[in-house]
């Protein structure tokens, strides 16, 4: 593959995941600009698993995947899953809901991890 070729394949899959998403980690530009067939695919696999499917909307699979992140304790994550769950028609009180359903099955850690985005995202509104 030609280098200009390649090169431009980078900037739209990079261009593209950031318009999808409203965030692009670091890490995922820097394994696109290494691997972009392999990018390619993983966005392939991330859109297939939250964009709206047949029974799921994307908002709600974002919910599924920001409890998970909670759990695993991925701070940031959360907070930029839940910001795309609001762009995607989510509204505040379904993220404190479901924050407040992680208690039961996550503890109280993956509680506090998903609280603190949804602090995060107030702060962001005061800002603005």
């Amino acid at each position: 593959m030609a280098d200009e070729e390649k090169e431009k394949r980078i900037r739209n899959l990079i261009e593209t995941m950031r318009k999808e998403r409203g965030y692009l980690p670091a890490q995922w530009a820097y394994l696109a600009e290494r691997d972009v067939d392999f990018m390619e695919a993983y966005n392939s696999l991330y859109n297939r698993g939250l964009t709206d499917g047949r029974a799921l909307p994307a908002k709600t699979r974002e919910l599924i995947a920001i409890a998970i992140l909670a759990y695993r304790g991925r701070t940031d994550a959360v907070y930029d899953h839940c910001k795309r769950a609001l762009k995607l028609g989510a509204t505040e009180e379904e993220l404190l809901e479901a924050v407040e359903t992680m208690i039961i099955p996550g503890g109280a850690p993956t509680f506090a991890t998903g609280l603190q985005a949804l602090m995060r995202i107030e702060e962001d509104k005061k800002a603005n």
